[in-house]
């Protein structure tokens, strides 16, 4: 069996768990996220402990069990604490501007590039060239910041454009006569 899947998960306080014959779902601070379940994983609570078990003894329902031991973990972090990512914008007159579910982007293009935020995702702006991306559920979170980063994506040369707060961009050197 997987050695994460092994693992019971701890429900922390706020957040419910109910499990249907093929549909998990968290309820917490944050919001509520379901998930379908896959038929190799047999999930159980038993008080404030949820565990995931492979249903056949395969590679692929170990390795199963694991996933949806981790997908598990995600949901209860995100509808408890909840999932953020943060850009900054490199570049001389870059801004970027919340308004409500929508983020206006001046990125050095003719036109102005608006972005709509999805129901569940909030989008801030604490400086011009600051954005911070939040919500309960991590992979909706994760692909939202990379299509906004890819939108200006790093440029190698000067390093003009999106990226991640904690990302490094190498820069390449010039051609030199």
């Amino acid at each position: 069996m997987s050695r994460v899947g092994k693992m019971p998960l701890a429900l922390p306080q706020g957040v419910d768990v109910a499990i249907t014959a093929d549909q998990i779902t968290v309820k917490g601070a944050n919001g509520t996220l379901s998930r379908k379940l896959n038929p190799l994983v047999t999930v159980k609570k038993e008080g404030n402990v949820v565990n995931v078990a492979a249903t056949a003894q395969t590679a692929e329902a170990d390795a199963m069990s694991g996933t949806m031991r981790a997908l598990l973990a995600n949901m209860v972090g995100g509808v408890s604490k909840g999932f953020e990512k943060k850009l900054n914008l490199v570049g001389v007159g870059f801004r970027a501007q919340a308004q409500g579910q929508k983020l206006n982007l001046q990125i050095g293009f003719s036109h102005p590039v608006s972005k709509d935020m999805p129901a569940g995702i909030k989008v801030a702006c604490p400086t011009q060239t600051e954005i911070v991306i939040s919500g309960a559920d991590r992979q909706v979170v994760g692909q939202i910041a990379a299509e906004v980063r890819a939108i200006r994506p790093p440029e190698p040369y000067k390093g003009k454009g999106i990226r991640y707060a904690d990302e490094r961009v190498v820069l390449k050197e010039t051609k030199k006569k």
